[in-house]
C-alpha cells in the first residue's frame, strides 16, 4: 500500500509518565509473571479502549487481571483518585495528573507504564503465548503506517478541522488531510477482511479505535458536507461493522462512556455535526467474553 502523505498536524495523544517494560526474564527486573500485573482502563478512553480489546483478544484475564474505571474521570485533568496512590508510590510530588490507562506492578506497588502501545506489545510478546499473530515477524512498517494514518491522518486531522480555533485554511487543510487517509484505508480494504487479509493484528485495533471515535466524538464537530463525505468510504465502515460484531472489539464498546466523556472534555466547534451516526455500532455490539 501506498502511504497517504500527511500534514503535520498535532497528535492527539498525550506523553506517557513511565516507559517501563516487561522483559523475557529476571534481568529485565519487570519480567513476565503471571497475575503480576494489573491494568486499569477506562474503555471511554481510546488507549484504555485498545488495551481493553487488545488484552480480550489474546485472552489473558487470567494472566493479567484488569480494573475497570469510570467514563468520566473524577479529577482535574482527566485524572482519576483511584490511580492517585500508584502514582504517589512511583514518583514522589508526581506533577501531573492521574492519568489511565495504567500498567501496574502487584509485587513493588508501582507503574510500570502509561503508554498504550508498549503495553499492547508486551501483552502479546510476553504473555500472548502464539497469540503473537496480533504483532507479526516482518510486518513491523505496515503496522507502523497504519499506526501513524490513524494517529495523524484520522484523530489528528478530524480534531483539528473541528477545532473551534481554526481558521477556514487550517480546517480545508485538516479536512484534506483526512479525507486522503480515508481514501487510501479505503482502497486498502477493499475486498480484505481485515488490514493484513484474512488474520486480526494490531493494525485492525489501532484503525477500528480511530473509527469509533472519528464517528461517536469528531463527528459532531465537522459539517453535513464533510460527514458525507466521511461516510462515503463503503469498504471502510463494512470493516468496521464487522469487527464491532467481534466480541473482543464490540464487548468493550461503551458508546454512552465515550459521549460522556466528550461532553466533559469537548472544546470543539459547537453543535456543527450531523446528528445521525454513520454506523449503528449498537446494533452490530457484540457481547464482551467471559
Amino acid at each position: 500500500m501506498s502511504v497517504v502523505p500527511l500534514a503535520a498536524h498535532p497528535s492527539p495523544r498525550s506523553a506517557p509518565a513511565f516507559r517501563g517494560r516487561i522483559g523475557r526474564d529476571a534481568r529485565s527486573g519487570h519480567y513476565a509473571v503471571p497475575r503480576r500485573y494489573r491494568l486499569h482502563l477506562s474503555t471511554s478512553c481510546p488507549d484504555g479502549l485498545r488495551i481493553a480489546v487488545t488484552h480480550s483478544l489474546l485472552r489473558l484475564d487470567d494472566s493479567c487481571p484488569v480494573t475497570l474505571l469510570p467514563a468520566v474521570p473524577d479529577l482535574p485533568g482527566g485524572g482519576h483518585s483511584a490511580l492517585l496512590p500508584l502514582y504517589e508510590a512511583s514518583a514522589h510530588r508526581h506533577p501531573g495528573p492521574a492519568l489511565a490507562p495504567v500498567l501496574s506492578d502487584g509485587w513493588s506497588g508501582r507503574i510500570v507504564s502509561t503508554h498504550a502501545p508498549d503495553i499492547m506489545r508486551d501483552l502479546a510478546r510476553r504473555f500472548g503465548g502464539d497469540r503473537t499473530a496480533l504483532y507479526p515477524c516482518g510486518a513491523e512498517s505496515e503496522t507502523e503506517a497504519v499506526e501513524r494514518m490513524c494517529v495523524q491522518g484520522i484523530e489528528g486531522a478530524a480534531q483539528q478541522a473541528g477545532a473551534a480555533g481554526a481558521g477556514p485554511a487550517e480546517r480545508e487543510a485538516a479536512l484534506a488531510t483526512l479525507f486522503g487517509t480515508l481514501g487510501a484505508l479505503e482502497r486498502w480494504l477493499d475486498g480484505q477482511t481485515y488490514v493484513r487479509g484474512d488474520q486480526i493484528s494490531s493494525a485492525d485495533v489501532e484503525l477500528w479505535v480511530a473509527l469509533v471515535y472519528l464517528d461517536i466524538v469528531h463527528r459532531v464537530h465537522l459539517d453535513a458536507g464533510a460527514v458525507e463525505r466521511v461516510a462515503a468510504h463503503p469498504a471502510l465502515w463494512a470493516y468496521a461493522r464487522r469487527l464491532t460484531a467481534h466480541p473482543a472489539f464490540g464487548g468493550h464498546l461503551d458508546l454512552d462512556g465515550i459521549e460522556r466523556r466528550h461532553r466533559a472534555r469537548c472544546r470543539g466547534l459547537e453543535a456543527a455535526g450531523a446528528a445521525v451516526r454513520i454506523l449503528d455500532w449498537a446494533a452490530h455490539t457484540a457481547v464482551a467474553p467471559g
